[in-house]
């Protein structure tokens, strides 16, 4: 038994601690590849000895010393001890064992950040870069990615095989880029952060409705780029969008760990420094000029976090303004959240037509959120049965078992 618990505290350890642990040994070994390897070495370490030992009172940092010297035996028995090899083992041997808590905020986060940057290299491919980043900064499997792109496990595998080699072979430096090369490479980092923040906030599989470590990390790195890039909007806008909407996390899961949604919430229980802090966040996006895609998603959170309830929301501003997200950055899945505004500002009936307009969209036939909005505007119009029938397809197409959980309940009431 507490063998077991053990494995548990193992377990969520390296859920929080590895992306750290990855980015501060890529930085070192400039190989993501081995990185990665060497933090896996050290995960098996500790499940080796953490259940005889005891679980060490500064995890993270038990960890990184254990991958280090490991690093150093591994680029000593190479087959090939070059003079880069030789300086790196000891510049690990001789370096001061980090203070990973007190470091959190600075070197740290620096040198996730500077993985991001890495990972998004023009070198790689998008798919790639998405890919490697997700895995090794998302703690997401290869499986969990492949489901969440609609795409075969191999074609995932091979494409962050791929992305690691091509950065190994070509010695790209662990380092934030300046520059031109930091704005060619921005538009890739937010849309990193973004996925990482998404998949925190609503996970794609398992048993959490939400996975908190992966939001504050990918917040971190919104806050970092704020301050290295304080002329660009769309960075204000991608943090003000973070803060509000991780402003909720408390209110969005119940005691037992159940989804609670937007309109069940009790909103006294949601984080009102956040919301403060993604309003003024929001303020400086616009005062950079005209909003861009993550800016007019921040202007969207910022109507909910304004309200002091649903009825009293402002759906016909929501509607406005997902209509302009879909004019800067069209997408299937941005017109079905529209239709969810339009059919809070017009009715039900009006929101159904504007969800049956996409049943035909290839992207969205897979997708579960689709016929659970329509299951929800059927039960709004009272047609339990024909929304029974929507929340048991959307529970068939949902990998996150809370989720399923809630549409199966959804599924006996039709409301």
């Amino acid at each position: 038994m507490a063998a077991t618990a053990t494995q548990r505290t193992v377990e969520a350890v390296w859920r929080i601690e590895s992306p750290r642990l990855i980015a501060g040994l890529a930085r070192v070994v400039r190989d993501v590849g081995l990185a990665e390897d060497l933090a896996q070495d050290a995960l098996v370490v500790a499940l080796e000895t953490w259940p005889r030992a005891g679980v060490p009172d500064n995890p993270g940092a038990w960890l990184m010393a254990t991958a280090k010297h490991r690093a150093i035996d591994t680029l000593r028995r190479g087959a090939t001890l070059d003079r880069k090899r030789e300086l790196i083992a000891r510049e690990l041997e001789t370096a001061a064992e980090p203070d990973l808590d007190a470091e959190l905020d600075d070197d740290i986060g620096d040198d996730l950040l500077r993985l991001v940057f890495t990972a998004c290299h023009p070198l790689l491919p998008t798919e790639g870069r998405i890919a490697m980043v997700l895995r090794l900064l998302g703690g997401l499997t290869t499986g969990e990615i492949a489901r969440a792109f609609l795409v075969p496990e191999t074609t995932v595998a091979q494409r962050i095989t791929r992305a690691k080699r091509t950065l190994a072979e070509a010695a790209v430096p662990f380092e934030v880029p300046s520059g031109d090369e930091r704005v060619e490479r921005l538009a890739s980092v937010l849309e990193v952060v973004y996925l990482i923040f998404n998949e925190g906030y609503s996970a794609t599989a398992g048993g959490d409705w939400m996975r908190v470590e992966l939001c504050e990390d990918a917040l971190r790195l919104g806050r970092v780029l704020a301050q290295i890039l304080p002329g660009e909007g769309e960075v204000h806008g991608l943090v003000a969008l973070m803060e509000i909407q991780q402003s909720r996390a408390r209110a969005r899961v119940g005691r037992d760990g159940a989804p609670v949604l937007l309109a069940d919430q009790d909103r006294a229980r949601w984080d009102r420094l956040l919301i403060a802090r993604g309003l003024a966040a929001l303020a400086r996006a616009v005062e950079t000029g005209p909003l861009g895609p993550y800016g007019l998603q921040a202007a969207i959170a910022a109507c909910h976090a304004r309200a002091p309830s649903t009825a009293a929301t402002d759906w016909a501003q929501i509607a406005a303004l997902y209509g302009a997200l879909a004019a800067a950055a069209p997408s299937p899945v941005v017109e079905l959240n529209r239709a969810v505004a339009i059919s809070m500002a017009e009715g039900p009936e009006a929101g159904l037509a504007a969800v049956d307009a996409l049943a035909g969209e290839p992207a969205l036939r897979g997708y579960h959120l689709l016929p659970a909005v329509r299951g929800d505007m059927l039960a709004r119009l009272g047609r339990r049965a024909e929304a029974s029938a929507e929340f048991a397809r959307a529970a068939e197409l949902t990998r996150n078992e809370r989720e399923r959980e809630l549409l199966l309940a959804r599924t006996r009431t039709g409301a």
